[in-house]
């Protein structure tokens, strides 16, 4: 097995989480074979004082597709 590593930001106004969460559904859509995803930094956008959007840098790990 072969597996290719992509980095893409998730961005929510209400969590890291939905941030993780929004950045897998997001590659999903044109990434088959997603296994694993690791949150490899984590920033916030501040506005007077308030954090007003999570942001995720993620790492995904999908399988490389080969002719057997």
């Amino acid at each position: 097995m072969v597996q290719k590593i992509i980095e893409i930001v998730g961005i929510s106004s209400s969590s890291f989480d939905d941030a993780a969460q929004n950045a897998i559904e997001v590659a999903a859509k044109t990434v088959r074979g997603i296994r694993w995803a690791r949150m490899v930094e984590t920033e916030c956008k501040v506005k007077d004082d308030r954090i007003v959007e999570y942001r995720a840098l993620m790492r995904i790990y999908f399988d490389v597709e080969t002719e057997d």
